[in-house]
């Protein structure tokens, strides 16, 4: 599936630094995908009749973009589809001399132009308007600069365009449009701070599913290269038990370590081996563990890896026909009800199984608040159902999936879990309630 996709536009002025501020951008966030589109890319192509003229052709005028072909781009990408973006090539002025650039849907797509906040039509793809703010002398050395030496230009035709088009173009077409700006940054690439705060925010909405802002209570952990590669393993058919065991027990040591985090902390004072004060936070010492037969015994290893000697309790629940769950057995800690407690099920599903065992949680005395129910991917579907009936828990999920099938599975998913995990297979499966 695809992640709660990003697109900012960063326009300015020609020269204003639009292109080193994206390269920043970039860098800084190295571990996600990140695209770039130059609006440069969508020129027209001249016609005969205008290359005979070139000279007086105005490239900082609106309409010498392709703009409806930039709109079908983006909205491949927003889509999920893989696009090719034409090669303008500057000295013949046309798209199709060299190939085209094959681009692939990516969590952050940066969009790059001078007049890309002209047309309000692209302007409603960006989620942040950045408009990169530099002093009009400082562009035009910049610009000197780069069209005398990289193409080649003397400086009097440099000069010449610039007050007959750029300079114009500027004042009527690309400064009025620094009003639709979210973020205003003086001095381009040379503003740090700025950036710093740009990729901060850029982070904390990856972080950021949907479903999040409608639930508080759902966490998604922050996705990474290695977490995608590690989820790309154990949905893949062909990955064999070692391999889907091995990262999948790296995913769950993630899942519950993050779910430590959601336990209530007191500050500790403790004296290091140098004799100095260092203040931190004690551990929650009232704490267990209660897995759903079969798939949550899984996640059991790197719960007791995480904290030794916990507890913890059992619950089997039937499954019967796509709606229909059936409790039959449970074995808790008698002092359940004075405990914390962290419920391991790797997949939320329809959310049915999770209800069953969460009301069963309660009806012994665990408040809603204490209960931590961790998965390694979660349904919308399921979220819901738990999240409306339970508002005071909390999920901790490294992934939230499209959703589920007219069979009621989890879609991508990755599987009937249990099976992949413990290398059996359905016929051979039998449910058994394990003894007392």
């Amino acid at each position: 599936m695809w992640k709660n996709l990003t697109h900012k536009g960063v326009a300015g002025g020609a020269a204003s630094g639009k292109t080193t501020v994206c390269d920043l951008i970039i860098q800084q966030l190295h571990d996600q995908r990140v695209v770039l589109v130059n609006q440069d890319s969508f020129y027209h192509n001249l016609t005969e009749e205008e290359l005979k003229q070139v000279h007086d052709y105005n490239f900082d005028h609106p309409d010498a973009f392709d703009t409806e072909q930039l709109l079908c781009v983006m909205e491949k990408l927003r889509h999920g589809q893989a696009v090719d973006i034409p090669n303008y090539d500057l000295k013949s002025y046309k798209n199709n001399v060299f190939p085209a650039r094959r681009v692939n849907p990516s969590d952050v797509i940066l969009l790059e132009g001078i007049l890309i906040f002209h047309d309000q039509r692209v302007r409603d793809l960006m989620n942040m308007k950045i408009f990169v703010d530099t002093d009009a002398d400082v562009r035009l050395a910049r610009r000197i600069r780069r069209d005398t030496v990289e193409k080649s230009r003397d400086i009097g035709t440099v000069l010449d365009q610039y007050s007959k088009f750029v300079k114009p173009a500027f004042d009527d077409f690309i400064l009025p449009t620094k009003k639709y700006a979210d973020i205003i940054i003086p001095r381009g690439g040379d503003n740090h701070v700025a950036i710093d705060l740009i990729v901060q925010h850029i982070r904390t909405k990856l972080g950021q599913h949907d479903l999040c802002k409608i639930y508080p209570n759902l966490y998604v952990i922050h996705s990474t290269f290695q977490i995608r590669g590690m989820h790309t393993l154990i949905r893949d058919a062909q990955t064999t038990k070692h391999d889907f065991v091995f990262y999948a027990d790296r995913l769950i040591r993630l899942v519950v370590e993050h779910g430590l985090g959601h336990l209530p902390f007191t500050e500790k004072q403790v004296i290091t081996p140098t004799g100095s004060v260092y203040t931190g936070v004690d551990f929650c010492k009232r704490l267990c563990g209660v897995s759903v037969i079969r798939s949550g015994e899984s996640m059991e290893n790197a719960l007791r890896a995480c904290c030794k000697g916990i507890k913890i309790g059992k619950i089997l629940i039937h499954r019967e026909g796509d709606n229909g769950q059936q409790l039959i057995y449970e074995k808790l800690p008698s002092d359940i009800s004075e405990r914390h407690v962290l419920l391991l099920d790797p997949i939320l599903g329809t959310g049915n199984s999770a209800v069953q065992a969460i009301s069963l949680l309660l009806r012994k005395g665990v408040p809603e608040s204490n209960i931590i129910f961790l998965n390694l991917i979660s349904a919308p579907q399921g979220v819901h159902v738990v999240c409306k009936s339970f508002p005071r828990i909390k999920i901790v999920t490294s992934e939230i999936e499209m959703g589920l099938n007219n069979d009621f599975r989890v879609i991508p998913g990755m599987g009937e879990f249990g099976d992949r995990y413990f290398g059996t297979d359905d016929d051979d499966q039998q449910v058994v309630a394990p003894s007392q």
